[in-house]
C-alpha cells in the first residue's frame, strides 16, 4: 500500500505541553497520511507524487508490491515491473492506476531506467499520450500531457446516467481511476505526478466507432491517437462510442455529460455518419436538425463547435479511385456548416485523397484487415472496410490535425510543432509505423468484437 512519507521533527522537551502537542500534531498527521489516496486527491491534487525506489516528503514510494485498490493507487491489471534503483521497470508492458474524481489532469512523468528503454505512454482506453520516447541507460526524461477521466454519473446523480452498452461495462473508459499503461522496449519510469486542471479548455469529442477510443487490440481509431499531437494546455475528452448516430447520442444522454461538464473556452468536435446513413436509422432532414441542435447546445456553453465530415469507407472502383458510400449525408455537414457559421475539417475529402494515395492494396494495412490466426484466439479472417488498426487512425488523426491548422483554429497553438504539417497526398509509409500492442485488452476473438 502506497503512504504518502513525513519526516517529523522530533527536537525538543519529551515532557509538558510542548511534547504533547508534538504528539498530538504527529496524530493528526499519521490520520491524514493514512488516508486513501482517493480521498487524498480529492483534498489536494498537487500531492498527487509517485516515485519508484526510495522517496522523500510528499512522494508516496512505489515498490512492486504498491497494487492499486479503490481506495489506493498502485500497479494494477498486469504484474508489477521490477524497482531497480530510482526506476521502475522491466521487459513487459506495465499499468498504474489511481482513484480519482472525474475531471482534467495534467499527468508529469519522468522517463528512463537502468537499461536503454523506449517508453510509450497510453491513458485509459488506449489513449495515446507518449510516443516511443528513447532514454539511453541512467538517463531521464521529464515529459508532460493531459488527459481526462470521466465517470457515468451525470452532474454527480447516481441516478442520472450515460445509457452505456454492455461492452462499455468494466472496461477504463468509464472507470472511477486513472490508469496509465508503460509500454514499449523495457517501458520505464522514475515517478508521476498528477495534478488537477479543472479550467484547462477541452476538446470534446462526439462520434461512432471510427473515432471512439477503441478499446480492444487491434482496432483503433482516430479520437484515441488525437492527444498525441497535442501540447500540455489543452484536454482531449473522446465519448465517441461505436454504433452511435447523432440521434442515439442524444438518447443514450451522451450529448447531456458532455453539456454538463462543457464550459467557456472549450470546443464539441462532431462526425457522425456512417450509422445515420443506414436505411431507417436517421433521415437525413432529422439528421440536420440534429447537427443544428448539436451546435446550437455548445455555443450556449459558450464553446465552439467544429463538425467533421466522416472519412471515406475502403471503397474503390476499378480505376483506383474512391466511391462515395454515404450518399448526400457529407454534402448536408458541409451545408450546415456554411449555414451556421462553423469551422469544418473535411475529413471526408482528406481521406478520399489519403486512401487514393494509399491504393488498394496499400489500404488493406490501415483498414481491418488480417489472416486467420494473426492474433491469439483469431478462428477467421477479417475483412472490415470500414474500421483501422493503430496505422490507419494514426494516419487519420493527422489529417484532423491538419485540418484544424487549415481552419486556424485557436488551439493551432496548442499542436506539437515537433510534428510537422501532413499531407494527405504524402502517407507516412507503412513500413515505419509501429505503436506496441496493448495486451491486457486484447480480445480472445477480434472477430467477434462489435464494431459498428
Amino acid at each position: 500500500m502506497s503512504r504518502h512519507h513525513y519526516r517529523a521533527n522530533r527536537k525538543g522537551s519529551n515532557h509538558g505541553p510542548v511534547r504533547r502537542l508534538q504528539l498530538t500534531l504527529l496524530s493528526l498527521a499519521a490520520l491524514y497520511l493514512s488516508t486513501s489516496q482517493a480521498a487524498h486527491a480529492q483534498l489536494n491534487p498537487n500531492l498527487m507524487k509517485y516515485a519508484c525506489g526510495p522517496a522523500n516528503r510528499m512522494f508516496a514510494t512505489l515498490s512492486p508490491t504498491s497494487r492499486f485498490t479503490d481506495t489506493t493507487a498502485g500497479f494494477d491489471l498486469l504484474p508489477s515491473p521490477a524497482v531497480e534503483g530510482k526506476s521502475c521497470t522491466g521487459d513487459k508492458p506495465f499499468f498504474f492506476s489511481v482513484p480519482i474524481s472525474e475531471g482534467s489532469y495534467r499527468i508529469t512523468v519522468v522517463l528512463g531506467g537502468p537499461q536503454a528503454s523506449v517508453t510509450t505512454v497510453r491513458a485509459e482506453g488506449r489513449r495515446l499520450m507518449l510516443e516511443k520516447i528513447a532514454t539511453k541507460p541512467d538517463e531521464s526524461i521529464t515529459k508532460t500531457f493531459d488527459t481526462n477521466v470521466r465517470y457515468t454519473e451525470i452532474s454527480g446523480d447516481p441516478n442520472n446516467l450515460v445509457k452505456l452498452k454492455p461492452r462499455e461495462n468494466g472496461i477504463l473508459n468509464w472507470d472511477h481511476k486513472l490508469t496509465l499503461e508503460f509500454n514499449g522496449d523495457h517501458p520505464s519510469v522514475r515517478s508521476i505526478n498528477i495534478e488537477a486542471i479543472p479550467d484547462e479548455p477541452v476538446i470534446y469529442i462526439a462520434g461512432d466507432s471510427t473515432v471512439v477510443d477503441q478499446y480492444y487490440e487491434p482496432w483503433a481509431a482516430w479520437g484515441q491517437m488525437l492527444p498525441r499531437f497535442f501540447l500540455p494546455g489543452i484536454v482531449i475528452a473522446n465519448h465517441a462510442e461505436s454504433g452511435e448516430t447523432t440521434k442515439s447520442f442524444v438518447g443514450e444522454k451522451r450529448l447531456a455529460k458532455i453539456m454538463t461538464t462543457m464550459k467557456p473556452g472549450d470546443y464539441l468536435f462532431i462526425q457522425f455518419a456512417h450509422n445515420d446513413m443506414k436505411p431507417g436509422a436517421v433521415p437525413l432532414d432529422d439528421y440536420k436538425k440534429l447537427l443544428v441542435d448539436y451546435i446550437a447546445q455548445t455555443r450556449a456553453k459558450g464553446a465552439t463547435p467544429v463538425l467533421v465530415t466522416a472519412m471515406n469507407r475502403r471503397t474503390f472502383d476499378d480505376a483506383g479511385k474512391i466511391t462515395n458510400s454515404f450518399g448526400p449525408y457529407p454534402d448536408a455537414v458541409r451545408e450546415i456548416a456554411a449555414q451556421q457559421k462553423v469551422a469544418l475539417i473535411d475529413l471526408n475529402a482528406m481521406s478520399k485523397t489519403l486512401f487514393e494515395a494509399m491504393g488498394p492494396e496499400g489500404t488493406l494495412k490501415a483498414f481491418m484487415h488480417y489472416p486467420a490466426e494473426s492474433f491469439p484466439g483469431q478462428t477467421a479472417a477479417i475483412s472490415d472496410d470500414t474500421h483501422f488498426n493503430s496505422y490507419g487512425a494514426y494516419e487519420l488523426a493527422r489529417c484532423i490535425v491538419h485540418g484544424i491548422r487549415e481552419d486556424k483554429l485557436p488551439l493551432t497553438k496548442f499542436l506539437d510543432p515537433a510534428v510537422p504539417d501532413f499531407n494527405p497526398a504524402q502517407p507516412d509509409p507503412q513500413t515505419d509505423f509501429h505503436l506496441p500492442f496493448t495486451p491486457i485488452l486484447l480480445k480472445s476473438d477480434p472477430t467477434k468484437v462489435g464494431q459498428t
